[in-house]
């Protein structure tokens, strides 16, 4: 795995936990998204980086919910989740949250800091069917992209704060309005998208094209 980055397809960790997902279709968006070299595994496994690859990557997607905060004093494997957990955002580095991951460690301010949501308690709402806007046609992640409708879980009482910028919104009465957004956290860009509970979100060609350039995007390469 040892390379220059900027050369190549980008190397993505995918870091599940928490939250149960349909495997197979999983690996088929992520072997079919272009430019995209992933690496699906456990948020121990990430956190406890055995090959010492962690800092290679050059986004790292979120899509696990652990609910408790981590407090470093867990047994192993999990003892070192709050640790690398804390070190985000220190480089460059692209973090991209996806879906449930945006409401994962609910009482934990480290989290809500990170994806620009403080109070993540929300309701969800299963195979609506929602129309999406795009908010700012003229961003790197959304341009071009035409409104989109979706089957999709959503979430209700969610409000990125201030210093997020809306990408995409929704007038879904079920619906947070802003559906996908756009911060930094310390030094690191952070691309924040709801959308993404299962096979029939992720073969829907709008949120692929919308995914792929969030992780160009928190990479620096768009």
């Amino acid at each position: 795995m040892n390379r220059q980055k900027g050369d190549g397809p980008l190397m993505v960790a995918i870091v599940t936990g928490g939250h149960t997902f349909d495997v197979p279709a999983f690996r088929d968006l992520w072997r079919d998204l272009p430019g995209v070299d992933a690496y699906v595994q456990s948020m121990e496994d990430w956190a406890d980086d055995v090959a010492k690859v962690r800092d290679q990557y050059d986004v790292t997607v979120f899509y696990g919910m652990p609910i408790a905060t981590p407090t470093g004093q867990e047994p192993w494997p999990a003892r070192r989740n709050r640790e690398a957990l804390e070190a985000l955002g220190a480089t460059t580095q692209g973090i991209l949250v996806l879906h449930h991951a945006i409401v994962a460690y609910p009482e934990w301010s480290l989290w809500g800091e990170i994806v620009g949501v403080k109070d993540r308690r929300t309701t969800v709402a299963f195979n609506e069917t929602m129309h999406v806007r795009i908010a700012d046609p003229a961003h790197a992640i959304t341009a071009s992209v035409a409104p989109f409708d979706i089957i999709d879980e959503t979430y209700a009482n969610l409000n990125p704060d201030a210093s997020c910028h809306a990408l995409l919104t929704t007038d879904h009465p079920k619906s947070m309005p802003v559906i996908a957004w756009t911060r930094a956290y310390r030094e690191a860009r952070v691309f924040c998208l709801q959308l993404g509970h299962d096979g029939q979100a992720w073969r829907n060609d709008g949120f692929r094209t919308v995914l792929r350039r969030g992780i160009e995007w928190c990479a620096g390469r768009a």
